[in-house]
């Protein structure tokens, strides 16, 4: 593939996608909460969930993505400050988080649903939008992986950005519960302090993981490119 071939669908790929994260937003936004179970939306709204949370990181990062493709090239190793912040954004929350949300939603679906997905949702969210929210994720940011490089901050810095933002979400979690007495997710409710302490710490451990798969598959996929990268 020429290298205009690679760039226009590169182009055409960041568009698609950040068109289909802000259609599936519009959709859930659309239906209101009139026909929602008792408790689901109570404090928070939407913005308690990690899965909406990673939709709306989806689509900004794809904005970002979409607009520094606008820009020209830079001159010999210039790289613009929006693509770092574009790489920054993607290497230490978007692929992590938007990984962790669909394995481990999947993982807990299929030991019982009615913890993470209770059935009383299905009439609210239809099957193409419940994968759109926890399964075309997956996909999605594997193909981006293919269409562009992406510059990794060092490791432990990384590593160290990316647990901050799970303690700032963590954090949220916790305000929810003490404000209202409810969990987030109905699957806390099971744990003790210990217990709960260890399931975090377990989560955790998996995104960091899931950091270092990205950065793993990144070098792999284009490797010997990244030195030469202008933009």
């Amino acid at each position: 593939m020429t290298a205009d071939m690679s760039g226009i669908l590169k182009k055409l790929y960041h568009i698609v996608a950040f068109s289909w994260y802000a259609f599936v937003i519009q959709s859930i936004y659309a239906k209101g909460d009139s026909e929602l179970p008792p408790g689901i939306f109570v404090y928070g709204g939407p913005w308690k969930y990690l899965t909406f949370l990673n939709l709306v990181l989806q689509m900004v990062f794809f904005a970002m993505a979409s607009v520094n493709d606008l820009q020209p090239a830079g001159k010999g190793s210039k790289i613009s400050f929006l693509c770092l912040c574009k790489d920054l954004l993607f290497s230490v929350i978007v692929f992590p988080v938007g990984m962790f949300v669909v394995l481990l939603f999947w993982l807990i679906f299929a030991y019982d649903r009615q913890l993470v997905y209770p059935a009383s949702i299905d009439s609210f969210f239809p099957q193409w939008l419940n994968h759109s929210m926890h399964t075309l994720v997956l996909p999605i940011l594997f193909g981006e992986i293919l269409v562009e490089p992406h510059i990794y901050p060092k490791t432990r810095n990384g590593l160290a950005a990316l647990g901050f933002v799970g303690l700032a979400y963590l954090g949220w979690i916790v305000w929810v519960y003490l404000t209202v007495g409810i969990w987030v997710y109905p699957i806390l409710g099971l744990f003790s302090s210990s217990g709960l302490t260890v399931f975090f710490f377990h989560n955790m451990l998996v995104v960091s993981l899931l950091f270092l798969l990205g950065q793993t598959l990144n070098n792999k996929v284009w490797g010997k490119d990244l030195p030469k990268r202008t933009r």
